[in-house]
């Protein structure tokens, strides 16, 4: 059954956007996945405070995990 027309259904913050680009600077390929910003600029410290998130396509995300590799192993470690 559908939500009435006007009715106050959520939904998720991503319905409502379209497909992000990169938020690295000079990248404008499309967004695969998005990190906290604080996690993202472990990797990439010229990303813009503008947004909570950053959204990294998969060359960055990719470039982002193999960065914080050890960080994140070690903060595993530590469960």
């Amino acid at each position: 059954m559908a939500a009435p027309e006007g009715s106050a259904a959520r939904r998720s913050p991503r319905a409502r956007e379209g497909p992000q680009n990169c938020s690295v600077p000079d990248c404008s390929a499309e967004a695969v996945r998005s990190l906290a910003l604080a996690e993202a600029k472990k990797a990439f410290s010229s990303l813009p405070d503008a947004e909570r998130r950053a959204h990294l396509c998969r060359e960055h995300y990719r470039a982002w995990k193999k960065a914080t590799k050890k960080d994140r192993d070690l903060k595993r470690l530590g469960w």
